[in-house]
């Protein structure tokens, strides 16, 4: 996590000091993040580094190039070096505002999605002072969907219809819908429903239970991929998407792709990879051999690869059970396996 930090005082430089010991030992275990300190050449240290100008250049990098930005200075300092920059709540990295004394630390930007509330929380309680949060949702104690989403490692399928869930939310109760079990109770500002005119949806599949249905997406899916030597990108993907289309599943649920290790060089499969921003991993004949389950066997595919079935078996190494089972579409197999998940609102 990469974390910036920015003092213009004396006594905010050891308020900054005590901010990044606090970061590195107390604080989401953040003693491998990339945490850096930034002052004026006035109160340059040997671990500080240099606030560079042009100003705005500089602080557009930083915005740009960090996961959360922390102004030890007034909000009126922090607000003007953030101002230019600033594009949207998916986007925008946490900033936090803590006065030179180190009083009160201020989620000032990105609470939710960017995380600016829990690290404000987090911060004060290591540093033993007043954090302040003003989102509405969290000074009520209602449920937050974008900073549970964000949280979660979920997608949010609809900006717009989360902002709207959650300025409901501060009225009423609305209904929540899941593909997987609870885990604990629900919090305040939801209900388990299947029916109602706005709602919540988690899983992987394509479904509206509701009228307006806010879509959360979970990452919970493997996909297992095999096919013939020198087989195109496109190709795999007309596959894939053929398959997630018939299935009803939506592509940002897929987590990764494995195969065998025969295909590790296959430009294809790689560049596939690729252009879906997924992560692919490649396993041996053995490896596949020894995964549990039911599988769709081929005599011919283990004459090729040493193992029954490629995809089903790669698709279950990181899973508890299969959802697709092998699919073939002009040269190329394809797989889903699905993680046994709970969901819980920690």
């Amino acid at each position: 996590m990469k974390i910036r930090i920015f003092a213009y005082s004396s006594k905010g430089c050891k308020t900054m000091e005590r901010v990044a010991e606090a970061l590195k030992n107390n604080v989401n275990d953040c003693a491998a993040n990339d945490c850096e300190c930034f002052t004026i050449e006035k109160f340059l240290q040997p671990n500080f580094r240099l606030i560079e100008k042009p100003s705005k250049d500089f602080y557009k990098k930083a915005f740009n190039q960090s996961e959360a930005l922390i102004f030890i200075s007034s909000c009126g300092i922090a607000i003007r070096n953030i101002a230019p920059h600033v594009r949207d709540k998916k986007t925008d990295p946490a900033v936090i505002c803590i006065d030179e004394l180190g009083t009160f630390v201020i989620s000032l930007l990105s609470g939710h999605i960017g995380g600016a509330n829990e690290l404000a929380l987090r911060l004060a309680g290591a540093l033993k002072v007043q954090p302040v949060i003003t989102t509405a949702t969290d000074i009520n104690g209602r449920f937050s969907v974008d900073s549970w989403a964000a949280r979660k490692g979920y997608v949010i399928d609809n900006m717009l219809l989360a902002k709207e869930v959650s300025a409901a939310i501060l009225e009423r109760d609305l209904p929540f819908s899941s593909e997987f079990k609870f885990k604990g109770k629900l919090p305040s500002g939801i209900f388990e429903a299947e029916e109602g005119a706005l709602g919540i949806f988690l899983g992987y599949h394509n479904q509206s239970p509701f009228d307006k249905t806010l879509k959360i997406v979970a990452p919970y899916l493997h996909m297992g991929l095999g096919c013939r030597k020198d087989t195109p990108a496109e190709k795999i993907a007309y596959a894939v998407d053929k398959v997630l289309e018939e299935e009803r599943i939506d592509p940002r649920a897929i987590a990764d792709v494995a195969s065998i290790d025969l295909k590790a060089e296959e430009k294809g499969l790689l560049e596939y990879c690729r252009q879906k921003n997924l992560t692919v991993s490649f396993y041996t004949s053995e490896e596949l051999a020894a995964v549990e389950g039911a599988f769709t066997s081929s005599t011919f595919v283990k004459s090729i690869t040493g193992v029954d079935n490629v995809c089903e078996r790669a698709a279950l190494v990181n899973s508890d059970k299969l959802i697709v089972r092998k699919t073939a579409i002009d040269g190329v197999t394809v797989a889903i396996g699905a993680e046994s998940a709970e969901v819980d609102f920690e």
